[in-house]
């Protein structure tokens, strides 16, 4: 049985669960000791040198990086097929991955810095209604990618719909929830209804009710956060230069672990 080391938070984690519920794929979950803390080891590391969820080991071997863990759940269980066969349709399932683990991710993991955190100061209001401006945009986007269809690849769920459902179901926790009965909302509440979404939104929810004092944790340095590239670039350009330079003064953000 394939263990896939996780944070139910985790959108990238989201995706391979939802993945391996599609095809019924029996999995263990695990999530690291020690994860934004440093001190993760064991296992996981060796799997992911990177230090970061989602890392998958099947049959002793180690898979990191959430594409990637996807492209290896295809290729060994084809059926059902999450792509679809021509290549100009697989492509646009890929570019929606790609829209959603990039500029989608940064919003939402900036929202987290905001109201999970309690960071921002006297620039939470400037990123508030930066955030809420991008995720209007990049919800309009998904609407187009979608047009008149049930699933972003037309009639059958797959890689589009599953790498855009973590983060549109974010957005609602966020208070930026697709209007309803629109396009995009109709297609979240489908895709909820599934037996491989369902259940890893509860989760989330679960993990999202977890985080009471993870804010306190985080000045006590006993929690560091992650910047990687788009989620710098974002906050920098959606007027949080403050959060960043705060947390770099406190030591509390790090951009990645150094492979050893």
């Amino acid at each position: 049985m394939p263990t896939l080391y996780e944070h139910p938070l985790s959108p990238y984690a989201q995706k391979v669960k939802i993945a391996l519920r599609e095809k019924n794929i029996p999995f263990e979950v695990k999530t690291p000791d020690g994860i934004g803390a440093g001190g993760a080891g064991g296992e996981f590391t060796r799997a992911n040198p990177r230090a970061e969820v989602p890392a998958l080991i099947d049959e002793g071997e180690g898979i990191f990086d959430s594409t990637i863990i996807l492209e290896y759940i295809e290729d060994k269980w084809p059926s059902p097929a999450l792509l679809p066969a021509d290549p100009a349709a697989r492509a646009k399932q890929r570019m929606i991955e790609e829209i959603c683990d990039t500029q989608y991710e940064a919003i939402n993991w900036g929202m987290g810095e905001l109201l999970w955190f309690g960071r921002g100061g006297e620039a939470k209001d400037t990123i508030l209604a930066h955030a809420k401006a991008q995720t209007e945009k990049l919800q309009g986007w998904l609407t187009r990618q979608l047009g008149d269809a049930d699933w972003f690849a037309g009639k059958n769920f797959g890689w589009g719909d599953l790498s855009a459902v973590p983060y549109v179901a974010a957005s609602i926790r966020f208070g930026f929830a697709p209007e309803k009965g629109s396009p995009l909302s109709n297609w979240l509440d489908r895709a909820m209804r599934r037996d491989s979404v369902a259940p890893t939104l509860a989760e989330s929810e679960t993990g999202a009710g977890d985080m009471g004092n993870i804010a306190e944790l985080l000045e006590q340095g006993l929690f560091k956060r992650e910047y990687r590239d788009h989620r710098l670039e974002w906050m920098m350009r959606s007027g949080g230069v403050p959060v960043v330079l705060d947390g770099l003064e406190k030591g509390n953000i790090r951009y990645s672990y150094e492979i050893e």
